[in-house]
């Protein structure tokens, strides 16, 4: 295909802004989508703002930085995305929403479009299904935060063209990233491994044999790992990681992929993480107690 000049990035969180940041850094033009204004809007200051680090850490130039912000539009209408190059869709990990997408991004898209998912577990030949044009669908996913984390891990469905996984891994070289490919299969390669020994962590403090502190301390000092599992599962989105359990748990249909009790109970809860200010952690500020006036 044709160079990519143009990309888009559908949905505004922290993969998605990441993601976006990325291709403004490195001289593409890039259209950030969401349906909610104020998700734009905290995508646009959190992109803002770690421009800025880069910038500050000298790993960017200011002019560079200047530039990258000017690359970057945002919109809630798809039909902005009419002329993009290559769509990645970064949305919920929910197969039925983002197959909805997919179908909805083909009428749009012109002929020659990639159509890319950052899922992290879901089938890549069911979501091409949705869509008259497999052979131009593919995953490529980021990991968290896209803009630090050298990885990108490529997906090819059961149609994905050879044409359309060398676009894509040329775009994820010229990140800067390092590539490995998975075959199609219910968790790819990263999840296919870290979510299960997240769901033990749970397991573990379900059971009683450990406190949340000793099982991460273990895994970190232990094993060497720069996050215990729990702490990192806070960081994912306890959401998230128990999305990708149940994929894995029905794509794979062995009960060894069963959620942990403990996982979906914190997650019934509204308990998911940093982004809500509390999981298996509690990251909210306690307030200082109001001290009384001193007496006269």
């Amino acid at each position: 295909m044709a160079d990519i000049k143009t990309l888009a990035v559908v949905g505004s969180g922290q993969m998605g802004s990441g993601i976006a940041q990325l291709g403004a850094m490195y001289g593409l033009d890039v259209w950030l989508v969401d349906t909610d204004p104020d998700a734009l809007l905290r995508a646009t200051n959190s992109i803002s703002s770690s421009i800025q680090r880069f910038v500050s850490k000298s790993h960017l130039s200011q002019v560079a930085g200047s530039d990258a912000l000017r690359r970057l539009k945002c919109t809630s209408n798809l039909e902005d995305l009419h002329l993009a190059d290559v769509i990645i869709e970064a949305i919920v990990e929910s197969e039925n929403v983002k197959k909805k997408l997919f179908s909805e991004l083909d009428k749009i898209a012109k002929a020659s479009t990639i159509l890319a998912s950052n899922t992290s577990s879901i089938s890549i030949t069911r979501l091409a299904s949705a869509t008259s044009r497999p052979r131009q669908v593919i995953g490529m996913h980021f990991m968290n935060p896209p803009p630090i984390m050298k990885l990108v891990e490529i997906v090819r469905g059961a149609n994905t063209s050879d044409e359309t996984f060398s676009a894509t891994k040329a775009l994820a070289e010229r990140f800067g990233k390092i590539v490995i490919c998975s075959q199609d299969y219910s968790g790819f390669i990263v999840n296919r491994i870290l979510m299960p020994m997240i769901n033990e962590a749970f397991f573990t403090l379900y059971t009683g044999v450990a406190t949340k502190e000793d099982i991460d301390t273990g895994m970190k000092l232990g094993t060497n790992h720069p996050m215990g599992p729990l702490e990192l599962a806070d960081f994912i989105g306890l959401d998230v990681c128990l999305s990708i359990m149940r994929v894995l748990h029905v794509g794979l249909g062995d009960n060894k992929y069963a959620p942990c009790p403990l996982l979906v109970q914190y997650v019934d809860a509204g308990q998911l993480g940093r982004k809500r200010g509390i999981g298996v952690y509690d990251y909210r500020k306690v307030s200082e107690p109001v001290k009384p006036a001193p007496r006269l």
